[in-house]
């Protein structure tokens, strides 16, 4: 099975560039993730942080 797996992709052009694609889809999510940790305000983390526990927000649905 591992051997059809390996001959059927060496078939299909330009498959190297998928995987140098994949690296720089999850280095920019990560860096914009941490970059939106970094530059989130305190009031906006402190509101999320008591959202779990705000009744009126439960109470609503």
């Amino acid at each position: 099975m591992l051997k059809f797996v390996k001959n059927h992709m060496e078939s299909i052009e330009g498959i190297a560039s998928y995987p140098m694609i994949s690296l720089l889809i999850f280095f920019v999510f990560f860096v914009l993730l941490f970059w939106w940790v970094f530059t989130a305000t305190k009031a906006h983390i402190k509101e999320m942080e008591e959202l779990p526990l705000d009744n009126d927000y439960h109470n609503q649905k």
